[in-house]
């Protein structure tokens, strides 16, 4: 029943992890120039004035929180590009998904103006619903159980909202897309 299933997990599982690993490459290459210590845009200074906001950590829920140094800054990089390397060949499973949204959302909620387009929210409601895709512990290419058909339809409505958004903005008429 619904074997093909099977591949579109194994296909998105795997081209997902392919995203993350640019993503955090990208972070690995830049982040500490961005929003490092001595960066652009540090993150203490921005994490300092988060922080006399009213509930800070939910308004801006980070890993950095607990340490907002360039180390740390570099641990989540490389460790979201390890784990995202070992979803790319095959081990994935939701404890593995799981761990790249957190690492990358704690990015973004940091990242401030260099993390605030439109691909960012989208990789990380694409790695949310990822985490529902897999098994819980399995790491197995195809594991035993079978895809989730409800979070299989959860992907095709956010492929459905991407596309309409895609042709809503060029409706709109902006100057951009008339040339």
């Amino acid at each position: 029943m619904l074997t093909h299933f099977w591949w579109v997990r194994f296909a998105i599982l795997r081209l997902l992890g392919l995203v993350y690993l640019v993503a955090f490459a990208v972070a690995i290459r830049q982040n500490r120039a961005l929003i490092g210590s001595n960066g652009l845009t540090p993150m203490r200074l921005f994490l300092r004035q988060v922080r006399d906001e009213p509930h800070p950590f939910w308004n801006t829920p980070t890993l950095f929180w607990l340490d907002d140094s360039d180390r740390a800054l570099a641990v989540v990089a490389w460790s979201g590009a390890a784990v995202s390397l070992a979803v790319l060949l095959g081990a994935a499973n939701a404890l593995m998904m799981a761990l790249l949204w957190v690492l990358y959302q704690s990015l973004v909620q940091v990242g401030q103006v260099w993390y605030r387009f439109g691909w960012e929210s989208l990789l990380l409601e694409t790695g949310f619903l990822a985490i529902f895709l897999c098994p819980l512990l399995a790491v197995r290419p195809f594991p035993a159980t079978a895809p989730p058909v409800e979070i299989i339809w959860l992907f095709r409505w956010l492929g459905f909202r991407v596309m309409l958004g895609a042709g809503l903005i060029k409706l709109r008429g902006d100057e951009c897309w008339k040339k």
